[in-house]
């Protein structure tokens, strides 16, 4: 039995944990957050390599798993400027939220360990290793010794920055207005045409995707559900440092709580999407309290072991949300992590057979997502792509053969 420290709780942190575990290690998250992370994010796409990560991590994945895990959607439109369908395809998906997977991974976590495993307010401060095993220091002092350790702690990683100081996240040139409304005050057009669907609004250098995903209480009965919307935006760094400051002239240059955005840029978003989104889109801006502001970023780390410590998630590599793969690209990297742990041992060279086996993967996602996000960047706009084509190729999944040749046959216009 090995003991191993994860740095970072959230749903990366907690997929490797669980499949650690259930491996037969001894295995202790570090979360920084003294709060609970239960209700952060919002809407997540899910693939078959995340469904399968859920079955090792003891999840039960059944015929009732769209209703376990979130709500399904048959099919893909897109709407025209006047609310019209110009677009559609047959595409049956499950969609989940940040709050329900966190829920049921902690859930499975704490069901199978005392809760002193998984530690609030462990904020990491160093690590340090030999060739017996890795130390892993905290703010308050307090020290974990481990025989790995593995950081999955965001796109800010502690750990990432003090072994790859020079690997930074970059601004793509855009943002994300993004949202959940609630079901019940929607109106009977927008719940007829486009609530129970993965829905789209294209217009001319932006991109808006939607879908329905679970209520409060993670309730999933008609009627009780939200609706999740992101709309990308093309931002100059100028700008964007406008939308980061608050009413009273804070900066907040790593991102921006939704309480403190300016009311001033909330108002524009909503005038912007009634002049620009087909009227069901704008109803829903128009009728969520708080949409909130999210700069998009991507990271690629060209190496993620360190010889007893491995990045994972996005503390390795960020993509643009426009391949759905976050959440899956960590499920994969959990898989990879307990698979090499369990062929060599707790040891370095696991480790690197790790990094082996998720760095071509990994930058592959990156680049995707940079190809699909491009014609969103600011100075961007001679590019454009075709409604049906951003539908056919956005947050598929392309561990299917049939996604795989649906994507390949639609076609790029520039």
């Amino acid at each position: 039995m090995a003991r191993i420290v994860v740095i970072g709780g959230s749903l990366g942190g907690l997929l490797v944990a669980n499949m650690l575990w259930r491996a037969g290690h001894d295995v202790h998250v570090l979360e920084k957050a003294s709060a609970s992370l239960d209700g952060r994010g919002a809407g997540i796409v899910t693939h078959k390599p995340l469904m399968a990560a859920l079955v090792r991590c003891g999840l039960a994945v059944d015929a009732s798993l769209g209703e376990t895990l979130g709500v399904g959607v048959k099919e893909r439109v897109v709407l025209g400027k006047d609310g019209a369908v110009i677009a559609q395809a047959d595409m049956a998906q499950i969609l989940t939220s940040w709050s329900r997977l966190y829920a049921l991974l902690y859930s499975a976590f704490e069901s199978a360990l005392d809760s002193a495993r998984y530690l609030q307010g462990a904020a990491v401060s160093h690590v340090s290793q030999s060739n017996a095993g890795v130390t892993v220091q905290l703010d308050d002092g307090r020290v974990f010794e481990a025989d790995l350790a593995i950081a999955s702690d965001g796109i800010r990683s502690v750990v990432r920055a003090q072994y790859m100081p020079e690997v930074q996240a970059q601004y793509a040139g855009y943002v994300a207005w993004r949202g959940v409304c609630d079901e019940s005050v929607l109106s009977q057009r927008t719940l007829g045409s486009v609530f129970d669907t993965f829905g789209f609004g294209l217009p001319p250098g932006e991109q808006l995707i939607g879908y329905p995903v679970a209520g409060a209480g993670n309730a999933i009965a008609r009627g009780q559900r939200r609706y999740n919307y992101v709309w990308y935006r093309p931002a100059s760094e100028a700008v964007l440092k406008d939308l980061m400051t608050d009413a009273d002239g804070h900066y907040f240059p790593h991102g921006i709580s939704p309480n403190k955005v300016a009311w001033q840029h909330v108002a524009k978003a909503r005038q912007a999407a009634r002049e620009l989104l087909a009227p069901q889109f704008a109803e829903m801006l128009e009728k969520t309290a708080q949409p909130f502001l999210q700069p998009i970023y991507d990271c690629a780390s060209p190496q993620i072991a360190f010889g007893r410590v491995a990045l994972m998630g996005d503390a390795a590599f960020v993509a643009r949300p426009h391949v759905g793969m976050g959440v899956t690209k960590a499920a994969e990297d959990a898989c990879a992590l307990t698979d090499c742990i369990a062929t060599h041992g707790a040891t370095p060279a696991a480790l690197q057979a790790f990094e082996q086996k998720r760095l071509t993967p990994c930058m592959a996602v990156v680049e995707r997502a940079r190809m699909l996000g491009a014609y969103m960047q600011a100075g961007n706009q001679t590019l454009a792509r075709d409604a049906r084509t951003v539908m056919l190729q956005t947050a598929i999944d392309l561990s299917g053969e049939h996604q795989t040749k649906r994507a390949e046959s639609a076609e790029f216009s520039v």
